[in-house]
């Protein structure tokens, strides 16, 4: 669904105008909307949220609030997609401003994951293979996971997602995130080289052999974060040099070296909790996306938190949920319309809803 243009009248608005206008649409609305703000959106995003989380945190506290006729999800399209998935049927799901996508769940289409599984299954027993999605992937995936007997991850849950389907199967594909599926898969004791293949869905057969495929445990997707791939161990060694007692902090969607030259390294709720928790003048370099690290160094002031990037790099397509799209839905919501509202088909949310409830009962 493409996004359609807003109102000029509305695209003209100042931001105190916009903001007056939300809090008189938001007073009106009251317990029938629900706002949930990912932590990486703005700050002129997050102030209106009634919940911050992670994606899979804020669509568990959507379904936790059935009272909500409609749910704003400010983040991007497979998070109001989970959302819709988890919530009941009277519920309505508005994601802001439809072209809010994710580039790594784009890395990897229904098409291509269904063509992958079928290579797979010329030279191997596919029913040995358990495949496991990164919850940053669309319905469709988490559909094909469900129906194949895997499981959805978070950052925050891989490890054990991924114990669970090398205790069901003699190996496991991994998607749309390399880097998670590596660093997880190392930090239970395989071995990056022996114990893993990338499988390219843009080259025959992924860029590599069926003899591979057979000794390999772990077959990961060449997909990644844009945001979190930038991040490098030159910038950690910097921030060791500039900053002394320096702790170093990044994402598991970083690759597999800046982890290891990390101190820690976790979901986003981790991050957070680390960096809030410690002791006044502690001293963080944080590897992820830049509105979550500068919201933790305004909040904190006591602390020094710095971005390990210094080039800003803030997740272009959370960053295309502005107040005028926010301000836009909720007004049409006053007029009883529903514009932009997410719904995944019945079927494709049956399956998908498999793979997250195992996710769930495994976590």
């Amino acid at each position: 669904m493409l996004q359609q243009p807003l109102p000029a009248e509305i695209t003209r608005l100042i931001p105190a105008e916009t903001d007056a206008r939300i809090a008189t649409a938001r007073k009106s609305l009251a317990d029938d909307l629900l706002i949930l703000g990912h932590h990486y959106q703005r700050d002129e995003i997050i102030k209106w949220a009634d919940f911050r989380g992670d994606s899979l945190k804020l669509s568990q506290l959507a379904a936790e609030h059935p009272e909500a006729k409609t749910i704003i999800f400010c983040g991007v399209h497979f998070m109001a997609e989970s959302a819709d998935i988890l919530t009941t049927a009277n519920q309505a799901v508005i994601l802001p401003n439809m072209s809010a996508g994710c580039s790594m769940a784009d890395m990897a289409s229904s098409r291509q994951v269904e063509a992958c599984w079928e290579d797979l299954a010329e030279v191997t027993d596919t029913s040995r293979i358990v495949p496991i999605t990164y919850v940053n992937s669309t319905a469709a995936l988490k559909a094909f996971v469900g129906r194949n007997g895997g499981a959805s991850c978070t950052s925050s849950n891989a490890k054990k997602v991924v114990e669970w389907a090398l205790e069901r199967g003699d190996k496991l594909l991994f998607f749309p995130d390399q880097h998670l599926g590596r660093n997880t898969a190392v930090a239970l004791g395989l071995d990056a080289d022996n114990d893993m293949l990338l499988w390219d869905p843009y080259k025959p057969f992924g860029g590599v052999t069926p003899k591979e495929v057979r000794a390999k445990r772990v077959l990961l997707w060449k997909g990644h974060c844009s945001v979190h791939g930038r991040f490098n161990v030159d910038q950690i060694a910097k921030a060791r040099q500039d900053y002394t007692g320096v702790k170093v902090i990044v994402h598991p969607e970083c690759p597999l070296d800046v982890v290891q030259a990390a101190d820690l390294n976790g979901s986003t709720e981790y991050i957070i909790k680390a960096v809030s928790e410690s002791p006044a003048g502690s001293v963080w370099a944080v590897g992820t996306e830049i509105n979550l690290v500068s919201r933790l160094a305004q909040e904190h002031p006591d602390k020094t938190i710095f971005c390990l990037d210094p080039v800003v790099c803030p997740c272009s397509t959370m960053y295309r949920i502005h107040p005028h799209y926010l301000l836009w839905v909720m007004e049409n919501l006053l007029d009883g319309v529903v514009v932009n509202q997410v719904k995944v088909p019945p079927a494709i949310a049956a399956d998908a809803r498999l793979a997250l409830d195992r996710m769930l009962a495994i976590s």
